[in-house]
């Protein structure tokens, strides 16, 4: 009886967070009510303040849920027998590629941007990315593959701000189906500058395919 009702428990939770994380992609924070996340999943608002207590609840709970998916990618691009500047421009295109697509990342974007409008502190994603990149370009360097003037702690911090700058701002500007092309244009920029011996298009041409 106690499995039966904590599988029921573990549905209800994962219907109210989907249906939570559909409404704040879509409709934004302060676009959305209990009422609306309560009607979507076909639960009852007491069922919201039941598993999550409050509205503010659901909405780190959407965070924190596309934010633990994360490692899981990254771990994807340990492999050091594969260049490590293909590996994060690869990785890169599997998050743009997330963040167009998958409605738990968009909720957890939008979330993140509209933060001020949250009553509760929502967590931060960039440190993740950003100790990732670093290691990737440290890795680079140490392979000689990265130019000599490339610091990789400091290069990464504006890597991953540029990154989800584009990202954001494209989706935005032009929709979420040029987010692949635009960030295409940015690493042949990028590239150029990052690598010992410059040839951005055939980094790209290798890496870009890796994208599922």
């Amino acid at each position: 009886m106690d499995n039966t009702l904590q599988e029921r428990a573990r549905t209800t939770r994962r219907s109210l967070l989907e249906a939570a994380a559909l409404l704040f992609a879509e409709q934004g924070y302060a676009g959305t009510s209990v009422n609306d996340i309560s009607a979507r999943s076909g639960r009852t608002s007491g069922a919201v303040y039941f598993h999550y207590a409050s509205k503010e609840g659901l909405a780190i709970a959407v965070v924190e849920g596309q934010f633990s998916t994360w490692p899981g990618l990254a771990a994807r691009y340990t492999d050091r027998a594969e260049p490590p500047l293909e590996k994060l421009v690869a990785l890169s295109f599997e998050i743009a590629h997330a963040l167009a697509e998958d409605t738990l990342a968009r909720a957890g974007a939008r979330l993140w941007a509209e933060r001020d409008t949250i009553d509760a502190r929502v967590p931060d994603p960039f440190g993740l990315w950003t100790t990732a990149t670093t290691r990737l370009l440290a890795q680079a360097r140490t392979d000689g593959h990265l130019a000599a003037r490339v610091r990789p702690a400091s290069t990464a911090t504006s890597l991953v701000r540029a990154f989800f700058g584009l990202c954001t701002l494209t989706e935005a500007l032009e929709g979420p189906h040029t987010v692949a092309d635009r960030l295409a244009d940015w690493w042949l920029l990028t590239l150029a500058s990052l690598q010992h011996r410059p040839d951005p298009a055939t980094l790209l041409t290798r890496a870009r395919p890796r994208r599922s």
